[in-house]
């Protein structure tokens, strides 16, 4: 390898090292304050590395990894939702967990996995980034290991999880029988070359996308996401349902253009499909939900749903450009809010022995006794339902002018529909927030210092700067795509 290999490498070297010494220090001084400090300063590091990588962008990497300046935007954005989630977990983790150094490692080496998925170019970093990512979630989703939920959501991940990679794996096998290679372009060129009617290719793309679809949680993949979502730690929540999510849709997005599986019709035309169930159900179970971690488990499956939207847009060459910037700058606007929303249930639920158990009327009058964090809540529900001013609006705007211009009326209809449902339950919550509570009413429970304040007012800054100012981004997506 070159200098220059290594110079694009930097972020991934630096998430590494900052592992090591990790483990380093965890064998020889136990530490939360230190462990939380360590991690957070090596994730910063990481992302301020992905700015001199830049400089040798686009560069193949061997053959397993493509450092191209959208893979370093989206390193930068997992490796800046980590150290947030570092931050926000530091109170939850003391009051919840034994011995938590382990915890901020393992979020370390998930955040590596995501930035190896942003960059993969082969079914071998595939795998490695996928595994890497969800074998340390599995973990995280258990901490403390003295509750019930923990452990049940755990381990039904971990068994679906598992069964998801083992598709996946049966998918690869396929396409390397039919093709002789894992390389996503050259994938491509023998895929030109072979008869696109081949029952391998076709069956073993839809292993693949099947796989990958259940780590999206997109309909009828879906059914793990509540149970899951609700009782896992609300900062592991968060960060699985932002940069989790996020990264996945990256690497299945680089692989259907790259491999150019977009050439079989019927698989891209099954994705439209699910589009419109994860939309339309996703927002119609949210509905029945008064669990607020579950509400948004379902709507983040409502989410995924719009974004499988661009798949069916790519069909049409004119509009794949525009539907690769509406994925990107919809997914930087998803990770900010998601980590937004989860992070003031993470303060909420910091002092409570139920901490899975956020229902709506826990969070009852929380405007007149904690008016920041309520502002920090109500900023990021009203991104996620798509209300002007802030990112989700701009994200979900930019998704309609792609479906649009790609004529999917359809697909547009269901994204109209479900937005419109979305917005029910999301100020159902606004409405529990600003209510007076009654005098015999428990007040909700907030904490947190100057630090998570300061966290508050960073993501209200960022939702509403997307949100206000989107031009910037969009304008750096125009230039690197």
């Amino acid at each position: 390898m070159s200098p220059a290999d290594f110079t694009a490498l930097l972020p991934l070297l630096v998430l590494a090292g900052t592992a090591t010494v990790l483990m380093l220090q965890v064998a020889f001084l136990r530490s939360v304050n230190v462990t939380a400090g360590l991690a957070a300063l090596g994730l910063a590091v990481a992302a301020l590395s992905c700015i001199t990588a830049a400089s040798q962008a686009p560069l193949q990497v061997t053959p397993l990894l493509q450092v191209d300046h959208l893979a370093l935007l989206f390193c930068a954005v997992f490796c800046l939702a980590g150290a947030v989630t570092v931050l926000l977990s530091l109170d939850y983790i003391q009051c919840h967990g034994d011995e938590p150094e382990e915890y901020f490692l393992l979020l370390v080496l998930s955040t590596m996995g995501a930035c190896i998925l942003a960059s993969a170019s082969h079914l071998a970093s595939l795998l490695l980034g996928l595994e890497l990512l969800s074998v340390a979630l599995y973990a995280l989703i258990a901490y403390p290991n003295k509750s019930i939920l923990p452990l049940e959501a755990a381990s039904k991940y971990l068994v679906l999880s598992g069964a998801a990679s083992a598709t996946i794996l049966f998918g690869f096998a396929l396409l390397y029988a039919a093709s002789g290679t894992l390389s996503f372009s050259e994938l491509g060129l023998r895929l030109a070359t072979l008869d696109g009617a081949d029952p391998i290719l076709l069956v073993g793309s839809a292993m693949v996308f099947a796989g990958l679809a259940f780590k999206l949680s997109a309909v009828p993949f879906h059914l793990w996401t509540p149970d899951v979502y609700s009782g896992a730690p609300a900062p592991i929540t968060g960060f699985l349902a932002s940069v989790g999510k996020a990264a996945v849709l990256l690497v299945m997005l680089r692989l259907f253009l790259e491999a150019d599986l977009l050439r079989y019709r019927i698989l891209i035309e099954l994705t439209g499909l699910m589009a419109i169930f994860s939309m339309l159900a996703g927002n119609l179970l949210a509905l029945l939900q008064s669990n607020i971690k579950r509400m948004l488990a379902y709507s983040s499956i409502a989410h995924i749903g719009y974004l499988l939207i661009i798949f069916m847009v790519s069909l049409d060459l004119g509009s794949r450009t525009l539907a690769i910037e509406a994925a990107a700058f919809y997914l930087v606007a998803y990770t900010v809010t998601t980590i937004a929303a989860f992070g003031l249930l993470t303060v909420i639920s910091a002092n409570q022995a139920e901490r899975e158990n956020v229902e709506l009327h826990h969070v009852n009058g929380l405007f007149w006794h904690s008016p920041l964090l309520a502002g920090l809540f109500l900023v990021s529900l009203l991104s996620l339902a798509g209300i002007p001013l802030t990112a989700g609006f701009i994200g979900k705007f930019y998704i309609f002018n792609a479906a649009v211009s790609g004529h999917n009326w359809i697909l547009l209809g269901a994204l109209i529909v479900g937005s419109a449902i979305g917005i029910y339950y999301y100020l159902r919550v606004v409405y529990h927030l600003s209510r007076r509570p009654e005098k015999h009413h428990t007040q909700p429970k907030a904490a947190g210092g100057w630090l998570t304040r300061g966290l508050a007012c960073a993501l209200i800054l960022g939702i509403l700067l997307l949100g206000m100012l989107p031009q910037p981004l969009m304008s750096y997506l125009q230039s690197i795509l």
